[in-house]
């Protein structure tokens, strides 16, 4: 645990410095972090180990959670060669990645048997879904991150829309002491080569970081399977006086992604791609205007350019010598104002108001035997949100209590709401803890407004919605704690798409199906001496409430049957070993036997993904120490699927066989 000076710009006013010492560190923190996407700065009093940053609309210690919440640092996890924050979720118990394929193929989530558009993901801050909640996880490289917030159950009464099963917050990194510059190269198996640079610097008035990061391969299949990944993060942060923090956050990725396949894993054209770019931009202000009260605005900017491409080329393809291209344009513009109110010794009071503007613009040509064809669609929406939220923290336990109002242009109002509590009855026992919460996702677009022969929009969607509770208890033994949950949600008003419209002319898009989702997740770490071990366990039963009319021999739907590739029973262990400067580390997963459907035949008949385990292993050796002048150079090693074992986390797509990949890394500070 850091220590904080006296004289450090990021402390809280005067009148504020008499309260109650966990309520000190909460004000401490939010004079330095002015909003979630503000995290790390050099001395920041809130990095102090064991606050999070998304689960509350203030700071708060993770023992003062209700809910289950794993924080993933990222110098730890590139110690250990993860490259992509899709692999460092899969770890997480609750969580399920499923992959599409090869290297840089649609990554997507499912969070505690929830969807995979459930999740809300936020970049420093930043909500960064598509439109009706979807995110491609493949986009997010590990290079850049300082660390991951995984925070289970719904909270859209904090985030609004998505935030159905929970969310994930990546926060880039930033600058800390004297100039800092990095660099790394890494390569190996299937073509993988990854590169990097990085620099940043911090004060205690201000701060930067820049890093420009690239990974790239071949994939899995013989031709025209490659990939790569562009991206470019940066952040500024000054503190003007004491009680003022100003800061800008942006992002740029390009990816681009060559599919031979279909959506059931047969090649059909050898010269398909999918491409994507995005921007991400956050500005953030901060200022206490008394010693109880701080006023907070953010303003974000999202921008997702992102389609298909294929030119025409022979007839030897399964599709022919015909052309389609399309492009999807979404920008999402959000402003928010938020206020607190420091009440009391142990209480923090939220109030705040929220405006969000969606655009999208969708184009589509292509050239068949029946000749050419184009599209051309522009959607819009206003969304309009205020929210209230009180959090208070005293020595046996803590509360918090939320409360959100929508008010949405297409669906109309929805009220969302979030209580939860800790409680620790004795000082060397158990925490128990406990939630209950609700959470929506509002229609897409495409859902609500399409024109298409095959798919006609319904513009009397109402969201999806959701409704959980959870209780758990948090037990500390010499260095180990151990984390046990037993969660229960309810998914209703899931639509879905039907072929026979219930009337004529009617659309294909109804709010039909209904789902439930519970389940016990467990964690354990366990720092001790030259030590590191991590271990977690999820078991997940999902059950159709409700078909719809999703009721034929392919449906996605079945009363009475789980929901498509949620395993019922999952599992990880890590470890490393620490030998003077260097690390060893290994780590193993387990995925259990899931349901899925074979979407290359019609109808799409039931099918069942078979269990697997992997197992992985790496070294991280230091072979200059800096000092003199000179840089830190570092050898890294890593082997994944040491085993070979040859699995499907979607049916007919074939996931990477065993892997080597060697790097180095050099640099003038922790990286």
């Amino acid at each position: 645990m850091s220590q904080t000076s006296t004289t450090d710009p990021g402390s809280p006013p005067a009148g504020a410095r008499r309260r109650h010492p966990s309520l000190r560190l909460v004000v401490a923190g939010l004079t330095v972090l002015a909003l979630p996407g503000a995290a790390n700065a050099q001395e920041d009093p809130v990095l102090l180990e064991g606050f999070v940053i998304t689960a509350s609309p203030v700071p708060r210690p993770l023992s003062a959670v209700a809910s289950y919440v794993t924080v993933l640092e990222g110098s730890d996890l590139r110690a250990r060669g993860i490259s992509h924050v899709a692999e460092a979720l899969g770890e997480v118990p609750g969580l399920v990645v499923v992959r599409s394929g090869s290297f840089g193929s649609v990554t997507s989530l499912f969070f505690r048997g929830s969807e995979s558009d459930h999740t809300k993901v936020l970049v420093d801050g930043v909500p960064v879904n598509q439109n009706g909640g979807s995110f491609d996880y493949s986009g997010l490289l590990m290079e850049d991150v300082e660390r991951i917030e995984v925070v289970r159950g719904p909270s859209s009464a904090l985030f609004g829309s998505d935030a159905i099963g929970g969310v994930i917050h990546v926060v880039t990194r930033r600058g800390r002491g004297p100039l800092q510059a990095g660099a790394r190269l890494s390569g190996g198996s299937f073509g993988r080569l990854d590169w990097g640079v990085d620099v940043g610097a911090g004060s205690e008035k201000s701060d930067f970081a820049i890093t420009v990061n690239r990974a790239s391969g071949d994939g899995l299949l013989e031709f025209n399977n490659e990939f790569h990944n562009t991206v470019l993060s940066g952040s500024v942060r000054h503190r003007p006086d004491s009680l003022t923090l100003l800061q800008v956050t942006g992002r740029y990725a390009d990816r681009a992604y060559h599919f031979p396949t279909d959506f059931a894993g047969n090649i059909v054209d050898r010269n398909a791609h999918t491409f994507a770019d995005e921007v991400t931009a956050g500005l953030d202000a901060s200022r206490f205007l008394s010693g109880s009260f701080q006023l907070q605005g953010r303003a974000s900017f999202y921008d997702f350019a992102g389609g298909t491409d294929d030119q025409s080329d022979s007839p030897a393809d399964t599709l022919g010598a015909y052309a389609f291209s399309s492009l999807d344009d979404f920008r999402r513009l959000v402003g928010d104002v938020r206020g607190h109110w420091f009440a009391g010794d142990e209480i923090v009071v939220t109030g705040g108001a929220e405006i969000e503007s969606e655009r999208q613009r969708s184009t589509s040509e292509s050239s068949s035997e029946w000749g050419p064809s184009s599209s051309d669609d522009t959607y819009e929406r206003l969304n309009l949100a205020g929210y209230a939220h009180v959090v208070g923290q005293w020595s046996r336990g803590s509360m918090n209590a939320g409360l959100r109002y929508e008010d949405n242009e297409q669906f109309g109002d929805f009220t969302t709401m979030q209580i939860g509590g800790t409680y620790r009855p004795f000082s060397s026992g158990p925490a128990l803890r406990g939630s209950v919460g609700t959470g929506f996702k509002e229609p897409t677009f495409f859902e609500a407004f399409s024109t298409s022969v095959f798919a006609l929009g319904n513009p009397d969607l109402r969201p999806e919605k959701s409704r959980a509770w959870e209780v758990g208890l948090d037990q500390t033994l010499g260095p180990a704690v151990i984390a046990l949950t037993y969660f229960d949600q309810v998914f209703e008003d899931l639509i879905q798409y039907t072929g026979t419209p219930a009337l004529p002319d009617g659309p294909n898009y109804y709010n039909v199906a209904k789902a439930s989702s519970r389940g016990v997740e467990a964690g354990l770490t366990v720092p001790f001496r030259a030590l590191d071990l991590s271990a977690g366990y999820t078991y997940l039963r999902t059950e159709v409430l409700d078909s719809g009319f999703d009721e034929g021999e392919g449906a996605v739907f079945v009363e009475g049957q789980p929901l498509l590739r949620r395993p019922q029973h999952q599992g990880s262990l890590a470890a490393a070993w620490r030998l003077g400067p260097h690390r060893v580390m290994a780590d193993a997963r387990y995925v259990g036997a899931r349901s899925d459907r074979d979407f290359s035949q019609f109808p799409a008949e039931p099918v069942e993904l078979e269990a697997y385990g992997l197992v992985g292993a790496g070294a991280e050796l230091r072979v200059l120490a800096p000092g003199g002048g000179r840089p830190e150079t570092v050898l890294t090693f890593r082997a994944e699927n040491l085993l070979d074992e040859a699995y499907q986390e979607v049916f007919g797509f074939t996931a990477p066989g065993r892997a080597f990949y060697v790097g180095l890394r050099v640099g003038t500070g922790r990286r």
